[in-house]
């Protein structure tokens, strides 16, 4: 029996055009493409960032990945998302699954292929590499992420805020994604170490609405949008 591929594909921060010439052939070469679902009646961003490539005969298939930390609702949402998928592979369909950013880089399908492999060891899984949100961000400042001998710390700000202080003293360049929720503990942070005038915000890196925030000295209350990072150089 022949048993479908699923292809986890990277597809960038939000600008269609920075999906690689193997991943855009891939999804478009397959009849079943799956995403993580939107919000509401809203489309999620791999969904709007692929939408200009599918063509109207391919399947389009809406994975529920809710926005919780909860570790059993997740892998149940998992679970769900992997028994959608799996009926295709089974019959030797492949499937292209469309991941914001980079596949490896704090990514959705991480969990998905695992769960995968684990109801079904024989599954096929290969991961296409793309573009993730600080290199995105770096290209959007016109700034180098990090320069010979330079060291980079990335953390999801959320869950290190405690540690950050240290952090930042240690490593030369300090990414902090999905800063939203603790924008003023770290400004606060910030300004003890007298960081604020190099550092940076970016929403939506690559998108038409992307906003940019070059120094924070005076911006101790920014409200953010969800697909946020701060980038701090010394």
């Amino acid at each position: 029996m022949t048993i479908g591929i699923i292809y986890g594909i990277s597809v960038g921060p939000g600008d269609s055009e920075l999906i690689t010439i193997k991943g855009l052939r891939i999804i478009q070469s397959v009849s079943v493409v799956a995403f993580p679902a939107g919000i509401g009646d809203k489309q999620g961003i791999a969904e709007t960032i692929i939408s200009p490539w599918l063509k109207p005969n391919q399947h389009k298939l809406a994975l529920e990945f809710p926005y919780v930390r909860d570790e059993t609702i997740l892998k149940q949402a998992w679970l769900q998302a992997a028994n959608q998928v799996l009926p295709y592979l089974q019959q030797g369909i492949d499937v292209a699954f469309a991941c914001e950013g980079d596949i490896s880089f704090y990514s959705t399908f991480t969990y998905l292929a695992q769960t995968l492999q684990q109801i079904y060891p024989q599954v096929k899984i290969e991961f296409i590499p793309g573009v993730s949100s600080p290199l995105a961000a770096a290209s959007g400042l016109g700034l180098p992420l990090v320069t010979v001998g330079a060291s980079l710390i990335v953390l999801p700000a959320i869950y290190n805020i405690k540690r950050l202080k240290a952090t930042i003293e240690f490593a030369d360049v300090v990414v902090l994604l999905k800063v939203n929720s603790v924008y003023h503990q770290v400004w606060e942070v910030l300004n003890d170490l007298g960081l604020l005038d190099s550092a940076y915000v970016i929403e939506k890196a690559t998108l038409p609405d992307e906003v940019i925030y070059r120094g924070l000295r005076n911006l101790p209350n920014l409200k953010l949008s969800y697909f946020s990072l701060l980038i701090v150089t010394k």
